[in-house]
């Protein structure tokens, strides 16, 4: 199969380099191929002539995304839409990479009044620049190409590229005291169990929106907590609410996606995310230090 990446210089895209280095293989990072423009996707895409896209290529600072919200639906908008029309020409399958942002935090209860995780037919109402151009993303690919999969995630963590978890190895290093927020609830996903699940879906020719995220939810602070015990690294960990921080975008405070609809078309389940973590501290633990 003949593969095509955008956004492969992030953690997310090294990764799916990685799990996609038995195809035929074209891996372009943001400097080599800017997804805003449409001209070059066009030829891009054109003269690789993939069967297969997968758009890793993002514009993931939220806060960036609220001071400059048309620089953020060029990104995370349009450019998603110039690819699903270059694969549209081409008879290829788009793989566009989307968000638990697209929501509104609230939390959607499902029997007993039990809080459930967010599913692919709930309606979208972001609540912030970045939630508002992935949703935009997600409408104009599907009203594109009806070859596509869109794949929602959450709280993503690599071994390359920046991340939470790196940052809290970093800061539960360099200080005593490290304060988390706790009010905010997801399910951390780490990139090496994602490019796998990625691989799985992109054959499948089932097309449409899945939830992919490792199994298990918790709290940013949960999150931290887990990272200290299992990197033995001795901090003061406090929480903190939201609010505290004083971003400016808000934050989605339920973040939880469902993967009912995933487990039902055949997919295989993701690991739980406390594995997912373990992992991910050993594949760094491994890495060259530069």
């Amino acid at each position: 199969m003949s593969v095509l990446i955008a956004g492969a210089g992030g953690q997310l895209g090294l990764d799916l380099v990685d799990a996609f280095a038995d195809h035929t293989l074209v891996a372009l990072g943001s400097g080599e191929l800017d997804i805003t423009d449409e001209a070059a996707v066009a030829e891009v895409v054109h003269d690789a002539a993939p069967s297969l896209v997968l758009n890793a290529a993002a514009w993931t600072d939220v806060d960036g995304c609220e001071a400059d919200p048309q620089r953020a639906h060029l990104v995370n908008a349009i450019g998603p839409w110039w690819l699903a029309r270059a694969c549209a020409r081409l008879g290829a399958t788009l793989v566009h990479i989307s968000t638990d942002y697209v929501f509104d935090g609230s939390t959607p209860l499902g029997p007993g009044g039990k809080p459930r995780g967010w599913s692919e037919f709930d309606p979208v109402a972001p609540i912030n620049a970045y939630g508002r151009s992935k949703a935009a993303g997600e409408q104009l690919v599907r009203e594109t190409l009806p070859a596509h999969h869109l794949v929602r995630t959450a709280w993503v963590n690599g071994a390359r590229g920046g991340n939470f978890v790196k940052t809290m190895l970093r800061v539960g290093r360099e200080r005593g005291v490290v304060t988390v927020v706790d009010d905010q609830t997801g399910s951390p996903t780490f990139t090496r169990d994602l490019a796998a699940a990625i691989r799985e879906l992109a054959v499948t020719g089932r097309y449409g929106t899945v939830n992919r995220t490792n199994r298990g939810s918790c709290t940013w602070y949960d999150l931290a907590a887990a990272t200290f015990e299992a990197a033995g690294i001795e901090v003061d960990l406090r929480r903190q609410d939201s609010v505290a921080l004083d971003r400016p975008a808000a934050r989605p405070g339920w973040s939880v996606l469902d993967d009912t609809h995933a487990n039902a078309a055949g997919l295989t389940p993701l690991p739980p995310w406390p594995d997912g973590l373990a992992r991910l501290l050993s594949e760094l633990d491994g890495a060259d230090p530069a």
